[in-house]
């Protein structure tokens, strides 16, 4: 989906001055934009250089408030269209067999802040994406547990997270089909990377849905209800949509769309970030995912001349995979770009992928350096 400057006007509002804007603008961050930002944040591209990204330097989006739980009194209530309700502690769940699965989690806002007209939102820019081991039940086990009953369509998995947005008062909630609720790799995740969940990436239970953005693997998990009819909540039904204006309906946001990201070489200027580095060797680097497909190619463009990069092996299925490109820098201003394709034959865009809620832009990331 695409929108040109000239169309948006029929989707910008107009707003009261000192407010945020409610459709995409052209203008500065907002105040609102800035706290959201403040409140969330981005994984340094740096850590790329790690196959495993510290939960420290993995990304974090925070709809609401972290939620203060004590793991003693919590339980977990499995109902709806099963057979038998379940309400299980964390210690009943330890018992369970359990998986460790490496998955690369992005959030499905990553990029938007570069759109342009910029629809208002948390103002990501590349970097919001981590990869980690997440260890816990598989989803499917308590499913069979439960007993899922033939008419059953969509799981609905309802987080401690509680506020308002869109005017309207919630939990965080979404849905997945059942289809994919059943898969091997889906889980209910106690640690990352071997360690008790931290606070805001879930404790003391999340679910984790390797391929699909992160919009899916919802936090903080209370409860979990299998039900016969589509979940319409606003986590589902409003937001996480490609919209073409706020009038259209859209389509759900749901699997990774395959991007690579480089680690930017060099040393950067402290506000600007632009990289500056010596003349000679250098060994670029960075990593490539896709909830579509395994990630078959990347190619390396040093001022506009593409080159195919080697790749490693990846960590898993739905883990990130590093490349590398060996280059000779010559003094002068250059243009570094890196573009990945997956199984399915997808391949990144050299142009923004415009929708109103500016999800999954997984344009062609752009790195400029100084060789001197």
């Amino acid at each position: 989906m695409t929108q040109t400057q000239d169309n948006l006007q029929s989707v910008q509002a107009a707003t009261p001055e000192g407010t945020a804007p409610v459709g995409p603008t052209t203008g500065p961050l907002t105040a609102e934009e800035l706290q959201l930002s403040a409140r969330n944040h981005s994984m340094p591209l740096e850590a790329m250089r790690r196959d495993v990204t510290p939960p420290g330097l993995h990304y974090v989006l925070t709809h609401f408030d972290i939620p203060d739980i004590d793991a003693a009194s919590w339980h977990l209530l499995i109902g709806g269209a099963v057979e038998r309700s379940l309400e299980l502690s964390m210690a009943a769940l330890r018992k369970d067999p359990a998986i460790t699965v490496p998955v690369t989690l992005e959030c499905a806002g990553n990029g938007r802040s570069l759109l342009s007209p910029r629809p208002i939102s948390q103002p990501w820019v590349l970097e919001a994406v981590g990869t980690a081991y997440w260890t816990g039940v598989p989803l499917a086990y308590l499913l069979g547990k439960a007993g899922v009953l033939p008419s059953a369509r969509e799981v609905v998995f309802t987080g401690a997270d509680a506020g308002i947005q869109g005017g309207v008062r919630q939990r965080y909630a979404r849905s997945l089909p059942i289809r994919e609720a059943m898969r091997a790799d889906v889980v209910l995740a106690y640690t990352m990377n071997g360690h008790e969940l931290p606070p805001q990436h879930g404790y003391p239970l999340r679910l984790v849905v390797p391929g699909w953005y992160g919009m899916a693997s919802v936090k903080w998990l209370e409860s979990i209800e299998v039900v016969t009819a589509p979940f319409t909540g606003y986590q589902q039904h409003v937001a996480y949509r490609y919209q073409d204006s706020a009038d259209d309906a859209g389509t759900p946001v749901s699997r990774i769309r395959v991007r690579s990201l480089m680690v930017p070489p060099g040393i950067p200027d402290f506000l600007t970030r632009n990289r500056t580095l010596a003349a000679g060797p250098v060994l670029l680097q960075g990593r490539a995912w896709s909830g579509g497909g395994a990630v078959t190619g990347v190619d390396v463009g040093i001022d506009g001349a593409w080159l195919p990069a080697q790749l490693e092996k990846p960590l898993g299925g739905f883990a990130w995979r590093k490349w590398t490109l060996p280059w000779v820098a010559e003094p002068g201003e250059h243009v570094l770009s890196c573009r990945a394709t997956d199984a399915t034959g997808a391949t990144q865009p050299l142009e923004q992928n415009w929708n109103y809620q500016g999800m999954a832009n997984n344009m062609v990331q752009q790195v400029r350096v100084t060789v001197a």
